[in-house]
């Protein structure tokens, strides 16, 4: 996540910001820009860093879901990433809005990471059948597994209550457990099919991954009742990863996202080099040892600086040879995708 600044007076801004706090000028996210512009009555002249009023307004889920980000007057109510929302609360649905937000606010992360790699995004509106969707649904109303089908992510809102999700980030002995990132493994679902397009990319996959038809509630009971195989660290980014090749993969994909996020934010704040960024490319063999190099002392240092202040690592994962291998391939996926 990049560093914002207000155009208007220079203030730093979060990514969520909807108002400069030194300034007070309404602001608003364009995501053609990858910038927080100022929203001005009147017309301003090009590169000023405001747009006119009468051509852009906030996103209608500006309250609902905190939404900040920008949409054409004259178009749809919702921006691009409050649009793949397909199931949400009602608004009367006080129990769950807040959660909602929260939910929404972490996939417009995702949303901004995937359109800076140049991965595809194709809507439920333009492919009804494979298209991408979100359903924020409320366990306490109905029985909601988070999980992916044919493009459709479900995600349970009640991952947004911190005591639910570490009672179950415990019970299932899971180092990590965050909205961010089951939006992020699930997004990798989606993706396998998307990335995975030609006969080669597919044996490529078969070899490191597994194979992706293999029967999965198989898989799902033995990895419940017997749990992962002695020595995973060795092949597996997590212990869930083993369950499944399609969870490996989609593991794998979330980690890759995890650290490509990371080292953008750290090269913002001049903790890592310029190139670290996601809108530098990195093309090659070369390119994927380069953001290995410059994650693993990063990661080193935020895990000891959590211990300087009592907390657990923020990344307590061992990446062994097995896992950059796999991680490599979809790196290159990725880079493929964004070429075109």
């Amino acid at each position: 996540m990049r560093d914002f600044s207000c155009p208007n007076c220079g203030q730093r801004l979060a990514f969520e910001n909807t108002l400069c706090l030194h300034c007070g000028s309404p602001l608003g996210f364009s995501l053609p820009d990858r910038a927080l512009v100022v929203l001005a009555d009147e017309p301003k002249p090009d590169g000023d860093g405001s747009v006119d009023t009468h051509e852009f307004k906030l996103c209608a889920n500006q309250y609902v879901a905190q939404c900040n980000w920008l949409v054409h007057v004259g178009g749809g109510p919702l921006c691009l990433s409050c649009n793949l929302t397909r199931t949400r609360p009602a608004d009367q649905d006080t129990d769950w809005l807040e959660a909602f937000g929260e939910a929404e606010t972490a996939k417009r992360r995702l949303v901004l990471e995937l359109t800076e790699l140049g991965l595809p995004l194709v809507d439920r509106t333009v492919d009804p059948e494979r298209g991408l969707a979100f359903d924020l649904l409320a366990s306490a109303d109905e029985n909601v597994i988070t999980g992916h089908a044919d493009g459709v992510i479900t995600v349970d809102l009640a991952e947004g209550d911190d005591l639910h999700r570490e009672q179950l980030r415990i019970e299932m002995d899971e180092p990590y457990r965050t909205m961010l990132g089951h939006f992020r493994h699930e997004i990798g679902h989606y993706f396998y099919p998307v990335l995975v397009a030609t006969a080669e990319d597919r044996a490529r996959c078969l070899e490191v991954f597994g194979d992706p038809d293999a029967d999965y509630q198989a898989a799902l009971d033995r990895h419940y009742n017997e749990g992962p195989p002695p020595g995973w660290e060795s092949d597996y980014v997590s212990s869930y990863a083993t369950m499944h090749p399609a969870e490996d993969w989609a593991e794998t994909f979330a980690h890759y996202l995890h650290i490509r996020d990371t080292l953008d934010t750290a090269a913002a704040f001049g903790m890592a080099p310029a190139g670290a960024t996601l809108d530098s490319p990195a093309p090659g063999p070369a390119g994927f040892d380069r953001i290995i190099d410059l994650w693993l002392p990063l990661v080193w240092a935020l895990n000891m600086m959590n211990r300087s202040i009592g907390h657990r690592d923020p990344y307590p994962f061992v990446l062994a040879d097995p896992v950059l291998g796999k991680m490599r391939v979809i790196h290159e996926l990725c880079a493929a995708a964004a070429r075109g």
